[in-house]
């Protein structure tokens, strides 16, 4: 059965901590469009997955490292929340290129919750419209980012939604961006 994704293959950035069901609906909801996955973590083998960021979850396995990805390997890229998984994922600086990369090469990226704090470590969301998780709000203005608090907001194929509860919006949305391939390089914020 061909969906509206045959044949794209898409990055998902995870370690220990993410949110599990902002890891799964988003992977599930792409998959079954005839996309395939990667996860991208920052080490080979297992991680654990969390609920409500307190009670452990499911284990996942990495596909590959944040170190060996390419953003040239991927049509798109999924960035799930999780407190611990975003703290993580934002000090490491082959992520921080992954992303980076990505938004370079004017890819849809789908971020949830605390995802976006990536983002902001990259430099990335200068002059863009999004929305995330209450405490990171202050973090994404002082980066130059434009807060809106809305179940999902698409910039410039930037897809970002607030929490586990926006997940049917998110979903949907990443699927139809996805679809649509790149979007133009946005230039404003790289001579920060």
């Amino acid at each position: 059965m061909a969906g509206t994704l045959q044949g794209r293959r898409i990055a998902i950035l995870a370690t220990d901590g993410v949110e599990q069901v902002e890891l799964t609906q988003p992977r599930d909801a792409v998959t079954a469009e005839g996309a395939r996955t990667e996860i991208i973590s920052l080490s080979e083998g297992d991680f654990r997955a969390m609920n409500s960021d307190i009670e452990p979850a499911d284990t996942f396995a990495a596909d590959t490292t944040a170190a060996k990805a390419s953003a040239s390997d991927y049509d798109a890229l999924i960035m799930p929340g999780g407190t611990v998984n975003a703290d993580r994922l934002r000090a490491d600086p082959d992520v921080v290129r992954f992303v980076q990369d990505i938004f370079k090469a004017g890819k849809p990226v789908g971020v949830i919750c605390h995802g976006p704090w990536a983002l902001v470590e990259a430099d990335l969301v200068r002059g863009r419209t999004l929305t995330s998780y209450p405490s990171l709000r202050t973090d994404i203005r002082n980066a130059g980012g434009n807060i809106v608090d809305q179940e999902v907001v698409c910039d410039q194929g930037l897809v970002s939604s607030r929490n586990p509860d926006d997940l049917p919006a998110f979903c949907a949305k990443i699927v139809e961006e996805f679809a649509e391939g790149k979007h133009e390089v946005h230039h404003e914020g790289a001579t920060a």
